[in-house]
Parts: C-alpha cells; structure tokens; sequence
C-alpha cells in the first residue's frame, strides 16, 4: 500500500474508532465458518522454503467525466470505493456532524484557529459550493467565503438568480491553515469525511468545486484544474463541476468569462434563469 492511501486508511479508522463504530476484524479461528487450520509437517531448516511472487501493483486511478465527449463510447459508472461506503453513517443530519466535530482537535490546524467554520446555507440546497480552507475573515466569524472572495462568490450566485441562504456552503477543511497556505494531505484526510457527511445529508444535485485543493480531493487526482475545468463528473448521487476559486478570480479578473460558463451550465442543469439586471 502506498504511503498517501496508508494515511487515508488510518485516518479513517481514526475518524470511525470516534463515531464509536468498529471493530473491523473477525477473529476466523473462533468463526463456525472459518477454514479448517492445518499444520505444516516439520521442515528440514536446511531447506529453503519457496518465494511467493511479488503481487501486482493496483492499476493506476484514472480520472474519467461523467458526461462523454464521444457518442460512441460511454465510461462505465464507476463502483463506490471504499471510503465511500465507510464513511456513510446511518440516520445523519448536521447537528449531529457538527456535535461529532466537536471542539476538533484532530489535527494540527485547530492550534492557530479562532472559529471552527462548518458550513452555511440551506439544508437541502440542490446546489452546494465547496471551497479549500477558512481565510483570516472566515476565521473571524466562523462562517465561510465572507472575506473579498466571498463576496465575489455571492455576486455569482446572485447572477444565477439565486440567494446565498438558497445554496449550502462549506470547504475541505474546518479550521484556517497558517498564512492562507494550502491545507496538507494528513489535514484533508482527518477533516474531510466530515465534508463527506455534509454532502450525503444535503444530498445537492450539482456539487461546485472551487479551486484546485476542493476538486482534487473530492475526486481524488493530483491533475491540475485546468484539466478539466467545466467537466462534469458523478460524484455521491450529483452532478460535480469543478471551476476556478473565486480568490483567483481577484488575481486573474480575464478567468471570469470562464467560470460564468461552467455556472451557465450548473444553471442549465438545475433549470436555473440568469439574474435580470
């Protein structure tokens, strides 16, 4: 097992030993079912037992839209992996995740953070925006995208024709890294099945990833957005659609053009009409 998906693996059952769920063992040997144990014949130590093959490395993940530019081929649906199936907890609601967060303390981020940011907005929002990480106004207030790029964000969902409180929002991770940086792979692993909850008890029909950090930790590739930005992908029973921050739009202002044809399609797709001005 590689050294990123180990840390996944242990995270996750960090996360679950929390929730109170577990053990994930069997003891087979107690198990009616289990295999008769056979006992090898002593061996000469003089001879060397056989080597096993080395076993074949998992194929590489592979990052396929939903939507074919092909009419002559469509990609599979893809299975759920693993974490998915683990982190689905039965009878959810956001009071309860915000009371399993709790005080979080679960990695290093909380020594830095004034406010644990959870999330915003309507509870079942059929459009939900998922951000990287709390800035120093988000921070402030405990409420995310409130800072220059949030309110950017709101002027694009009111172009949609929309309201903030109509839409949910929230990031990859609750609490504010130091000087804005990236949050890293051991913080994402801890917080984000938490995000994952959030999504599964919304239940949005489109999923906006803003940024790199959001798209490439909901669909699990170290691709650069540009990839494949405006792409729709199936992700948790929605539609996902990853697009530029709105705090590179600040940066870049000639991006804009872009993200407003990746909300164009969200619109198209949730039936939406454009804000008249």
């Amino acid at each position: 097992m590689d050294p990123d998906r180990r840390r996944r693996v242990e995270s996750w059952l960090r996360y679950s030993e929390d929730l109170g769920l577990g053990p994930y063992y069997r003891n087979r040997a107690s198990s009616p079912c289990a295999p008769p144990v056979i006992t090898a014949p002593a061996q000469n130590p003089e001879i060397a037992a056989p080597k096993r093959a080395p076993a074949p490395a998992p194929p590489a993940l592979r990052l396929t839209p939903s939507i074919s530019t092909s009419p002559a081929m469509k990609p599979a649906a893809p299975a759920p992996s693993l974490f998915e199936i683990v982190d689905r907890v039965q009878n959810d609601s956001l009071d309860r995740i915000r009371e399993d967060l709790g005080d979080c303390t679960r990695c290093r981020l909380h020594k830095g953070r004034t406010k644990i940011v959870f999330g915003v907005g309507n509870p079942q929002a059929e459009l939900m925006f998922v951000g990287e990480g709390p800035g120093h106004d988000e921070d402030v207030q405990g409420e995310p995208f409130v800072g220059r790029a949030g309110k950017l964000l709101t002027q694009m969902i009111e172009a949609m024709g929309l309201r903030r409180e109509d839409v949910y929002i929230a990031n990859v991770v609750k609490c504010r890294p130091p000087d804005n940086r990236l949050p890293e792979k051991d913080e994402i692993a801890v917080c984000s099945p938490f995000l994952m909850r959030q999504i599964d008890v919304i239940r949005p029909k489109v999923i906006c990833c803003l940024g790199s950090c959001a798209a490439q930790t909901l669909l699990a590739t170290a691709q650069g957005i540009s990839r494949f930005r405006g792409e729709w992908f199936d992700f948790r029973g929605a539609k996902l659609i990853p697009t530029y921050h709105p705090a590179y739009l600040l940066r870049n202002p000639a991006a804009k053009s872009d993200v407003w044809k990746d909300l164009q399609k969200v619109m198209a797709h949730l039936g939406l009409q454009p804000k008249r001005r």
